[in-house]
C-alpha cells in the first residue's frame, strides 16, 4: 500500500525527477505549485500537464503573490540590503512553498514532505529548516539521496526521465533556472565555471540591441516603507511588483552576477534578474535618504544586514527575524512619499522625491547657503575636530 507524501514541484529538472523516483519507491505523490508569481497562464497549464503526465496522485496550484508580498517583499525592502551588498535574495519563496506544502499536508494527513533540493546548495536548507520549525515531519530529498552514488546528477535526472519516457525541456539541460515574483536565477553550464554566460542565460530582461529608445519614467508611491501605488494607481503590492518587472525588464534593468559565499561554504555564482525588485529598492532608499536622521541612516544598514542574513541561511522563523522586523518597522513610520524613477537601459535612477517629512533645513542649503555665521562655522570645525588636531600637534 502506497504511502502519502507532498511534494514541492515547480516542473522543472529536479521536481521532475521526485516524481517516477518516489513512486519507484512506494510513495502516492501529491504535488503542490506554489505560485510565486514568477510565470504566466502558459508556463502554469504546462506545470499542471506535466505533473499529471509524470502520473501524481494530485496536484494543486497555490497563489503565493500576496504571501510572498507581505512575507519577504515588504520586509526586504524596509530593510534596504542585499546579501553580500548584491543579490536580492531571489529565491526567499522556497519558505512560502514550504507553508503550502504543509497546509497540503495537513488536508491530506500525512507527515512526509519532499522537495527537489540538491545537496550543494542553500535551498536544502531553507526548506529543512522551515518544515522542522512548523512541525515534526518526514523529510524526503531525493535529488540528495542520488548523490551518494551519482557525482554527475544532472546528467543523470535527465536520463532517468528519458528512459521512462518523458522529454525534458532542452534549457533544462543546461541551466538551473528558477523563476518567481521576485525575480530569475540561473546556475549551471557555463556559469559555474566563471565563464561568460551562454545566450540561453537570460531570463526576462533584453539585451542592449533589444532595448526600447524611448526613455521609461515611474512614479512609485510609499507609506510608512511599503510601496502602494505606481503612476498615481493603488495596486495590491504584488501586482505592483509585476507591473514593474514587465516596465523595466525590457529595459535591462537588474540583471547581474555574482558570487555568493553559500550557507554551506561552497562558492556560489549566478546570473540574477530582478528588475521591479532593483527599481523598488532604488526609490525605497532614495525616499528613506531624505527623510530618516543621520543615525537612523547610519545604523540601519547594520540590521537589515543581519535580517537579510537570516533569511538567507534558512533562519526564517527564528524569532531574532521577527526582532529585526521590530526596528525596521519603528524605522519606516516617515518613510511616505512619492519617488520618480527614469531608466534608459541597464542602471534605474531615483530622479526626483516627493515627501512632508524630507528634512530640509529652512534657513539653509547644503554648499549653497546658511542662516549661521563665520564664528559658528569654524567654533563647530574646532570641537568636532578636537581629538584629532591634538593627535596631530603632540605627534607631529
Amino acid at each position: 500500500m502506497s504511502k502519502d507524501i507532498v511534494l514541492a514541484f515547480s516542473g522543472g529538472l529536479d521536481t521532475s525527477f521526485c516524481v517516477p523516483y518516489l513512486k519507484e519507491r512506494g510513495w502516492a505523490v501529491h504535488t503542490v505549485f506554489a505560485d510565486t508569481g514568477g510565470v504566466d497562464a502558459e508556463e502554469r497549464a504546462y506545470i499542471e500537464q506535466r505533473a499529471k503526465e509524470l502520473g501524481v496522485a494530485t496536484h494543486v496550484t497555490v497563489d503565493g503573490g500576496p504571501a510572498i508580498w507581505e512575507g519577504f517583499v515588504k520586509p526586504f525592502v524596509q530593510a534596504g540590503e542585499a546579501y553580500q551588498g548584491q543579490y536580492p535574495l531571489l529565491v526567499s519563496d522556497r519558505y512560502l512553498i514550504v507553508d503550502a506544502a504543509i497546509k497540503r499536508a495537513g488536508e491530506l494527513g500525512t507527515k512526509a514532505i519532499a522537495h527537489g533540493c540538491t545537496g550543494m546548495g542553500n535551498d536544502q536548507v531553507r526548506f529543512d529548516l522551515a518544515v522542522k520549525a512548523l512541525g515534526d515531519y518526514q523529510i524526503v530529498a531525493p535529488i540528495r539521496e542520488i548523490q551518494k552514488e551519482h557525482t554527475q546528477t544532472r546528467a543523470y535526472e535527465q536520463a532517468y526521465l528519458e528512459e521512462r519516457g518523458f522529454e525534458v525541456r532542452a534549457k533544462q539541460k543546461s541551466y538551473t533556472i528558477n523563476e518567481n515574483l521576485l525575480g530569475v536565477t540561473l546556475s549551471g553550464g557555463e556559469i559555474d565555471h566563471w565563464k561568460t554566460p551562454g545566450e540561453g542565460a537570460r531570463g526576462w530582461c533584453k539585451p542592449r540591441a533589444e532595448w526600447p529608445s524611448e526613455k521609461l519614467s515611474v512614479t512609485i508611491g510609499f507609506v510608512k516603507g511599503e510601496a502602494v501605488s505606481l503612476n498615481g494607481e493603488k495596486l495590491p503590492g504584488a501586482k505592483l511588483l509585476a507591473r514593474l518587472n514587465e516596465l523595466f525588464a525590457p529595459y535591462g534593468v537588474g540583471r547581474g552576477m555574482y558570487t555568493g559565499d553559500t550557507t554551506i561554504g561552497l562558492k556560489g555564482r549566478i546570473v540574477y534578474e530582478a528588475p521591479g525588485l532593483i527599481s523598488l529598492l532604488t526609490a525605497h532608499r532614495a525616499l528613506e535618504e531624505a527623510v530618516l536622521s543621520k543615525q537612523q541612516n547610519r545604523f540601519k544598514p547594520d540590521v537589515a544586514r543581519k535580517w537579510v542574513e537570516v533569511v538567507y541561511e534558512g533562519f526564517y522563523h527564528d524569532p531574532i527575524k521577527t526582532d529585526l522586523e521590530a526596528y525596521l518597522s519603528s524605522s519606516q513610520s516617515c518613510v511616505n512619499g512619492e519617488v520618480v524613477l527614469e531608466t534608459s537601459g541597464a542602471q534605474v535612477t531615483a530622479v526626483e522625491v516627493r515627501s512632508p517629512h524630507i528634512l530640509n533645513a529652512k534657513g539653509a542649503t547644503y554648499a549653497q547657503s546658511a542662516d549661521w555665521g563665520v564664528e559658528e562655522a569654524e567654533g563647530f570645525i574646532k570641537l568636532f575636530g578636537m581629538s584629532s588636531t591634538l593627535w596631530a600637534e603632540i605627534n607631529r
